[in-house]
Parts: structure tokens; sequence; C-alpha cells
């Protein structure tokens, strides 16, 4: 007959198997991982760049966007830096979370 603990690990095994994806390991690299962004094309790739680079720039001096060529006037798109960093939350991760805790916290 199995253990409880055993039962545990069987089942952590699976459920990280299952929800484990968003970072996952670099080939060649022992210890590195990768996390990946979708996107449409290579514009959008340079638009988030250039939206978050200059949300930098405003964010370390406010009145850099009043002098610098680089900065035009045109309004940061929040909207484009946040929707990228959506994609990079681990929200499987989050619910293998739900899973343990209601399997260790939740059973007592």
């Amino acid at each position: 007959m199995e253990t409880i603990e055993t039962k545990n690990l069987e089942r952590l095994k699976k459920l990280s198997a299952q929800y484990f994806r968003t970072i996952k390991p670099f080939p060649d690299k022992k210890g590195l991982f990768t996390a990946q962004i979708k996107l449409s094309n290579y514009s959008e790739l340079g638009c988030i760049i250039t939206e978050t680079l200059k949300l930098c720039i405003v964010a370390l001096d406010q009145d850099a966007h009043k002098t610098s060529d680089t900065v035009k006037t045109s309004p940061i798109n929040v909207s484009l830096i946040l929707e990228m960093v959506l994609e990079l939350i681990p929200t499987d991760e989050f619910e293998i979370l739900d899973e343990i805790h209601q399997m260790f916290v939740g059973d007592n």
C-alpha cells in the first residue's frame, strides 16, 4: 500500500509536468532558463523595445522627452509594455501553487 507521501510525490511530479511551462531550460547551459514573449512580427518587437526605452528615459528624467530628439513628443504606449509584461506572468505556475497548497494545507 502506498503511503500518503508517495502519492503526494507522484501527484507533484504530474502537476509540475503539467503546469511549469513559463520558463524552459536553456540548451547547453545548466541552470539557465528562457521565457518567451509572443509577437506578431518584427514591427511589434521594435515597438516594444522602443516604448520600453522611452519609458525608462522618461522615468529617469521627466524632462528628457521635452528636449530629446530620440524620445518624440508622442505619448508612451504603456498598454503595449503592459501586454508584454502580462506574457511573462507565470499563470500556470500560480495554478500549481494552489494545487500544492491544497495537497499540504487543505487536506489537514
